[in-house]
């Protein structure tokens, strides 16, 4: 697992502004230092005993992440409320598409001058 938490560190790391320590014990990701987009739980947490990600999302996206395919997507506990994916990551799901998932969180909760950065060529 560790290659895939390399593969979420990279994805993170290469957006604007972002920092990474430990939150909860946990690897996890702050934009300017102080707003979560990201964590990973490589051994699971709580009841969810698999490696997964948690992860900020667009309005609307979890709903339909979990709706179309529940064996990768799930409503992670304390932020699945606020709109937040979890993503397992024992199902084969690509370092593309788990980039795309980060990339997408970060915009969600990213003030606007760092999201236009990200359309900078």
């Amino acid at each position: 697992m560790t290659d895939i938490v390399a593969a979420i560190r990279r994805a993170c790391l290469a957006l604007p502004e972002v920092t990474e320590r430990l939150s909860h014990g946990t690897p996890t990701w702050f934009v300017r230092g102080r707003t979560t987009f990201a964590s990973v739980w490589p051994d699971g947490h709580h009841r969810d005993e698999f490696p997964h990600l948690w992860c900020a999302a667009p309005a609307g996206a979890a709903v339909e992440l979990v709706a179309v395919d529940p064996r990768t997507f799930f409503r992670p506990p304390y932020v699945g409320h606020r709109g937040w994916i979890g993503v397992r990551l024992d199902t084969g799901i690509d370092e593309a598409e788990l980039a795309e998932i980060i990339r997408d969180g970060y915009r969600s909760v990213a003030p606007p001058a760092l999201r236009a950065r990200l359309d900078q060529p």
